[in-house]
Formats: C-alpha cells, structure tokens, sequence
C-alpha cells in the first residue's frame, strides 16, 4: 500500500444410497410418501417464514464488514448471519438519515442482527431520531422508554438500559447500555448507543429463530410487530433514500460536555457556511464504503473524501493526504474547531508525512473513511477509545483559512 493516496489497508462428502434390492413394497411406499408429505410441509412452513419476514433476503455482499461481532461467532456462524443482512438497492421510497443508515448496518453486521429490522425500530419508535416526541432526545416518555430505539430506562418499561440513561462506558451495568461509537459514554440517546442496545435486547429474545417474537417481546404489541415488519420489508427491498443526517452541522451545542468526572472536549460551532457545506457532503456519504484511490460518488478513501466534501463547498485542496498537510495552514490542537482536517501517521505515513486524514466536526469527532472493510463512520480521534492509529494525531489544518480561498458566495479560489 502507498501513502500517495492517503492511507489503504488490506485487511489481511460423501453420500450412500440404502434401497432394497428388488423394489420395495407397500409399506415402503407408504412411508416414503409420508416422508414426502412432511418434507412439503416443513418446506412450506419455511416459506411462509420468509414471506412474513421478507427481509432476510442473502446478501453477505455488504455496503461494509465490521467484523465478527462481540458475541464470539466462528466463521461459519458469521456467515449465516451475514446471510441474514440486506442488500441495499438503489430504487428509494422511504428514506432514512445517513448516520443512521451508517449505524444500523454497521451495527446489524457487528451483531449478526439484520439491519433492516433494526431500522424498522427505528422508524416505528422515533422516526430515526427526528421525533420531537418526549423521551427520544431527553427524559423518557410515559412508560419510561427513552431515546431513539426507546429502550426502558424505568418505570412501566423497566430498566433494560442499565444504570443510567447517560453514564460512563467504564460504568458497569446489569443492562444493554453500550458505547457503540467509542465516545466514552454510553448514552441511550446517542443513535449509534442505542442501536446497540437494541440488537443486543433482540438477540437476548432469539431474533435469529424467531423474528416476529423477538420484535413482540420489544413491544407487545401486534400491531406494532406488523408495522416494523413492513417497514423492514420495504427497506430489505430497497424502498429507501438516504437523507441528511440528523442534526444540523450548524447546530451551536455545547463545546464540553462533562459526566462523572469525564470530559468531551471541543468547539462544535460551526464558524461559517463553507465549513457547514463541508460537513453536510461528508455527512451525506456515511455508510458508503472505503476505496482505495476512491473520490465519489460511491467510495471515497480518506483524502478523496475531505478534497471532495471541501470541493463540494466550493474550496480546492490538494488531493492527498500528504500535500494537504503540507499545504495547511495549520492549527493548533487547542484550537480546533469543526471543519478543520486531523492526520494520523496511519499504516503507510509518518509524523511528518501523514498517511491517513479525516474531516473534524466538533466535540472530538470526526468524519473518516478510515480503511478497506469499513464504511465512511463517525469516530472519535486522539483519545485511548479511539480506533488504532487514530489515537494519536499528527495534528491539524484549517483548509479554509488558506491564503487566497474567497468564502463569499459559492465560489472558492486558492493561491498555488
């Protein structure tokens, strides 16, 4: 693999026949016709099982592969889930949020869960995060159901969350709180943390031999197992388009959020449209797969896609990750704010030559296409939960500081 284009990984019978001879005689027949009969049956069964739940449809050919998954699958075993997952299909109907989209897959593959069950969670209990009904975004709603997969955090709805809604990852708990998105806080609020939990309650309730059960036991509801089926049906079949994602990269919130002696850091206010353009494009192509040498619009590696979110913005920076670092201007860590560009050494850079490069969007997260086998995410960087090779950062360039870039209007010039 070359740094020229930002960092690339490569992720490193028998059979016998037992007959009489001389044919059979009735009794022979008549058990084999009842073997048939029952053979039928169980297929027919089968069938309707499928046709009930039309979302499992093959496809271990992925948008991404996360892995085996923290519930320790074999291979064979992560083959057959993976078989479980769908395929997405360009024809849309219903839409879906990218980071969203990004995480239920993401988090589908991880667990051997189906994506599209996940989604129709989503969907059903807060719209994918854009409900402004309560307990999705704070506090929880009558039953004691909270954030956007609503999962009981007390009350009627009991405590599956475990501990509180909002506590440190380090935090042991007896429920399915997690820290999916490596953020140092598990957060039934946080879509990514949520997801999680879901699959973890379906897999607990046997969703891999039973769906509709599964679903039932998250909400005893017919009803309510009806509408998430038919929502996973339409997006098994592709009857989806991805939209923004949820929340505005405009959005002033608070630039440190502090829990139980831990501290987030980081400005995530916006300091002008340019940069807001910036984040929207890279928002836009989350869950899209890595590519080496990839600039759109179907894979990007991670130099492609900050060059083409910047582009889209109306500012040119250099193509790779190297002569962008180089071409700065750069800023200092404690300067950072939302827009700005973070390097890493990555597996084929050094310090002074970074190989690897990702679109910073405030309170220590980033936008990255981060290697071969991982869809373009949001990730933490510089911190110890962060993925390998981004925990510790080269350091920082602001693109549209550079002398000569114009941010007025839509158009963007730089100086060579």
């Amino acid at each position: 693999m070359t740094g020229r284009w930002g960092r690339g990984r490569t992720d490193t019978h028998s059979t016998a026949q037992h007959s009489r001879p001389g044919g059979r005689s009735a009794l022979d027949y008549g058990a084999s016709q009842i073997m048939v009969i029952g053979i039928i049956g169980a297929a027919a069964l089968l069938m309707i099982g499928f046709l009930t739940v039309p979302m499992i449809v093959g496809g271990s050919s992925l948008l991404f592969s996360a892995g085996s998954g923290g519930f320790g699958c074999s291979s064979s075993a992560q083959q057959a889930k993976s078989a479980l997952q769908s395929k997405v299909s360009g024809t849309a109907k219903d839409s879906i949020p990218s980071n969203y989209l990004g995480w239920y897959q993401k988090v589908g593959q991880q667990y051997g869960v189906p994506w599209v069950i996940l989604a129709g969670i989503g969907t059903v209990e807060s719209d994918n995060g854009q409900s402004t009904l309560p307990g999705v975004h704070s506090g929880s709603n009558a039953f004691g159901a909270a954030g956007p997969m609503q999962i009981g955090i007390g009350g009627a709805a009991g405590n599956n969350w475990g501990g509180a809604p909002v506590h440190p990852a380090s935090e042991v708990v007896s429920g399915v709180a997690t820290d999916e998105d490596g953020d140092g806080i598990a957060s039934v609020y946080d879509p990514a943390d949520a997801i999680a939990g879901t699959a973890k309650i379906l897999l607990a309730h046997g969703v891999l031999s039973n769906v509709s059960a599964a679903i039932f036991a998250y909400n005893h509801l017919e009803s309510y197992v009806q509408a998430v089926e038919s929502y996973a049906s339409t997006y098994a079949s592709g009857g989806y388009s991805v939209t923004a994602a949820v929340g505005s990269p405009t959005a002033n919130t608070a630039a440190c959020v502090q829990l139980a002696g831990t501290a987030i850091s980081g400005s995530t206010t916006v300091p002008n449209q340019t940069v807001a353009a910036a984040i929207a494009y890279a928002q836009q192509q989350i869950g899209k797969p890595y590519l080496w040498g990839g600039t759109g619009p179907d894979a990007f590696d991670c130099s492609g896609l900050v060059m083409m979110a910047y582009q889209a913005a109306g500012v040119d920076i250099p193509r790779t990750s190297e002569d962008q670092w180089a071409w700065g201007p750069k800023v200092p860590a404690s300067q950072v704010e939302p827009g700005d560009l973070v390097f890493f050494g990555g597996s084929d850079g050094t310090a002074t030559d970074p190989g690897h490069v990702a679109l910073v969007i405030g309170g220590g997260k980033m936008i990255e296409a981060y290697a071969t086998g991982f869809p373009i995410r949001i990730s933490t960087y510089a911190t110890a939960a962060s993925a390998p090779g981004d925990n510790q950062a080269v350091g920082f360039i602001r693109p549209w500081a550079h002398a000569g870039v114009v941010l007025a209007g839509a158009s963007a010039s730089v100086s060579p």
